[in-house]
């Protein structure tokens, strides 16, 4: 029974700090955050996509019932899960698209990523980011169907990260992710396995089992791609690896769409 409170507590802990740490979203019970616990705590992130897409699924089905169409529900559905994520990860997609695009050598590419300014390798990437996740929302467009397709790709690009984090070494000594430290092998298979389960329950087994198979792929590339560019991972690395996270299911939902 003892072992069974401190199992809830622990995920109830861990829950509210990665809500506190990846959104905005205000949480019941006091959260101190420093990177240090980010590896200790990160195996819950992918509930906290799951409720960043809750939120951005509720507004979609509420714009439907005020009759806007899928475009413009799409739309404000994306606006949602930005705000309430502070479009935490849309900033790493940037800075990783200015630093690789832009950068001539490992430093240079390093000092660019750190800095707040975006470019025009950001700009596009941040472009081509909303309108595939867009467009796919706006395809699939009934309601129900987008929540399922919202879940999934929320919890299941998230669930990656802790796995990416145990596996690549950062990139530089200092920085979140090198602050954060390597996640736990038994952390990184607890936020897989609820990845998995997001895929599967949300979509379906062959729909869930190919949206697997290419979100493997996607972080098997950016592996191998950060490690060519600058030597490892960084935070902005991993905000990059969600973003395409949720491109990579949200189109392989519509592609198996009847």
């Amino acid at each position: 029974m003892m072992f069974a409170s401190e199992a809830i507590a622990r995920l109830v802990r861990d829950l509210a700090f990665c809500l506190v740490f990846f959104t905005r979203l205000p949480v019941p019970v006091p959260v101190s955050i420093a990177e240090a616990r980010l590896a200790t705590s990160i195996w819950a992130v992918p509930l906290a996509g799951l409720a960043v897409a809750l939120l951005s699924a509720a507004v979609y089905a509420l714009a439907s019932a005020l009759s806007l169409g899928p475009a413009a529900a799409a739309g404000l559905a994306l606006a949602a899960s930005a705000l309430v994520t502070g479009c935490l990860h849309e900033d790493g997609l940037a800075d990783v698209a200015d630093g690789f695009g832009g950068g001539r050598d490992r430093e240079q590419k390093l000092d660019i990523m750190r800095d707040s300014r975006i470019g025009t390798y950001g700009a596009c990437a941040l472009a081509f980011s909303l309108l595939l996740r867009w467009s796919a929302l706006a395809a699939i467009a009934d309601p129900a169907a987008v929540l399922a397709a919202l879940a999934a790709s929320h919890a299941a690009a998230r669930a990656i990260l802790p796995g990416f984090m145990h596996a690549v070494p950062p990139a530089r000594a200092g920085g979140l992710s090198a602050n954060a430290g390597a996640p736990a092998f038994g952390g990184a298979l607890a936020a897989a396995t609820l990845g998995v389960i997001a895929l599967f329950v949300c979509l379906g087994p062959t729909t869930g089992f190919v949206a697997l198979a290419l979100l493997s792929l996607a972080a098997l590339a950016m592996g191998w791609l950060c490690r060519r560019q600058v030597g490892g991972q960084t935070g902005d690395v991993l905000g990059a690896l969600e973003q395409g996270g949720e491109v990579v299911v949200l189109l392989t939902v519509v592609a198996f769409l009847t």
